[in-house]
């Protein structure tokens, strides 16, 4: 007989006869009663032993994490809590766990235990909650773009430019350590390398996107991003996921207009299409924040938060009025910020970034319009020489979460910045070329999808919504 998932036999409108449901021992009470479940939905279906006439030695076997095949009926349950269970007439041991070495024991966890036990930490209900959020958001990000007429993109994950300018990439190498092939000044000979020259794991896939939406009109791509900075914070990765769409003819305010439409889309999918998990952790997330300094506490319940996100516009300010905000701010004139805002200029830091959201506005904000000097190349420079058309989204508790502009398609100024960078134009040749053949406005974005997870999961680091973290220091599994 072919098994039922759990989740649907939780959603059956009627009894059944016989069913067949397998999965994995959250608790086994009394010599009686299963908690089953088997990760299609947070719930667990309760399963009733005939302890009497079921073997001794199975009854040991019914331990926590065990896998189990249960033949029975759906029956009424008369337990509260639960609409129906499972009266068992079979049952079968289908993997032991023996209990006294299973890490996943029905108790609280500490985070930081589950982290050293990724591989296991996602039987647990915060996480198969949270990555069951995950794969439906992930679900919602194709839907929108799809929707929308967007063409899906692959880019490339090795490449040879840097996107940002920042340097901080992964080396990608065929080349022996040990004896790795020198130029006569001592350089490293990348010519002999597998591609025959410098390679690296890419930050970005934003700079091939641009090429293909010079061609289909508007693009999106969807896939890991990597970079080697030293961050050890909650919230950094070395290896994330990116969504970064682009689109011919579109000007900052277009590339506004989409950045919000699609977050509220994508958050509202989740709303709709996570109840169980997202009440869940709504409901985590409140116990954790019972331990904290009342002024650390989120001000809404997580749904809550979810729904005013969804229900308002996001407040778009200038980069020029954020720095006169945060310079007669409290914490500012108190010298509570770890970076102090003296003058125009000023790269924001994450504390700036949050005190707009969470102290001032109240909402999340869209700043625009940042000195040139601290924005990548490729931004298109405003008329008054000192300022780009760039953006960022800031959202409550986590500061940035989108970061985009209008992009730089005048070939003469794109080429001048490059130079005022030390930029090769012949490193990038090819996207030159997208200036000098057909050049138009054209803007686009980019999304940490993880840091979307976090914002929708109430979780407050980055490492417990991707399945296996990669950090300084720290690439197990």
């Amino acid at each position: 007989m072919r098994h039922t998932k759990v989740k649907d036999l939780l959603n059956s409108t009627t009894t059944l006869p016989e069913i067949n449901a397998k999965g994995w021992v959250r608790t086994f009470r009394n010599n009686q009663f299963i908690a089953l479940n088997d990760g299609s939905t947070i719930n667990n279906i309760q399963c009733v032993v005939d302890f009497e006439n079921t073997p001794d030695e199975t009854l040991k076997r019914i331990t926590t994490g065990a896998a189990i095949s249960v033949t029975g009926s759906l029956v009424e349950s008369k337990g509260a809590g639960q609409k129906y269970e499972i009266q068992v007439n079979k049952l079968e041991i289908l993997g032991d766990s023996d209990a006294e070495k299973f890490p996943m024991q029905p108790k609280k966890h500490s985070l930081e235990f589950l982290r050293e036990n990724a591989h296991l930490r996602v039987r647990t209900n915060a996480f198969g909650a949270i990555m069951r959020v995950r794969s439906v958001l992930s679900f919602a990000v194709h839907s929108y773009f799809q929707q929308k007429g967007f063409v899906y993109v692959n880019t490339p994950i090795i490449t040879g430019s840097d996107a940002e300018g920042a340097g901080e990439m992964f080396k990608v190498t065929a080349l022996p350590f040990d004896n790795t092939p020198r130029t006569e000044d001592g350089k490293v000979n990348y010519k002999e390398d597998f591609f025959g020259k410098e390679t690296n794991l890419t930050v970005s896939g934003q700079l091939e996107g641009e090429t293909f939406a010079m061609a289909l009109g508007q693009i999106y791509t969807f896939g890991p991003t990597f970079r080697a900075e030293n961050s050890n914070t909650s919230r950094h990765l070395a290896e994330f996921w990116m969504i970064e769409p682009e689109v011919a003819f579109n000007d900052l305010n277009d590339n506004m207009d989409l950045a919000e439409d699609f977050i509220k889309y994508v958050v509202k999918y989740a709303v709709d299409h996570c109840g169980d998990d997202l009440k869940f952790l709504e409901g985590r997330l409140t116990e954790e924040e019972k331990s904290k300094p009342q002024a650390e506490r989120s001000e809404m319940p997580l749904l809550e938060k979810l729904g005013f996100v969804m229900d308002n516009n996001f407040k778009r300010v200038s980069y020029t009025e954020a720095i006169d905000i945060l310079r007669d701010s409290t914490p500012n004139k108190k010298k509570k910020f770890q970076y102090i805002i003296n003058e125009w200029g000023a790269d924001l830091q994450s504390e700036h970034e949050r005190y707009l959201v969470e102290k001032h506005f109240k909402c999340p904000v869209i700043l625009f319009d940042y000195p040139a000097n601290i924005k990548a190349f490729y931004m298109r420079l405003n008329e008054d020489g000192k300022t780009v058309r760039a953006m960022d989204i800031l959202f409550p508790g986590i500061g940035e979460i989108v970061g985009g502009s209008q992009r730089e398609e005048r070939f003469d100024v794109l080429v001048e910045k490059m130079k005022a960078l030390g930029i090769e134009e012949e490193d990038l040749w090819w996207y030159l070329d997208t200036r000098r053949f057909g050049s138009a406005v054209h803007s686009g974005f980019g999304l940490g999808f993880e840091r979307l997870v976090l914002f929708v999961t109430g979780m407050t680091n980055i490492r417990d919504v991707i399945p296996f973290p990669r950090t300084p220091m720290n690439a197990e599994f």
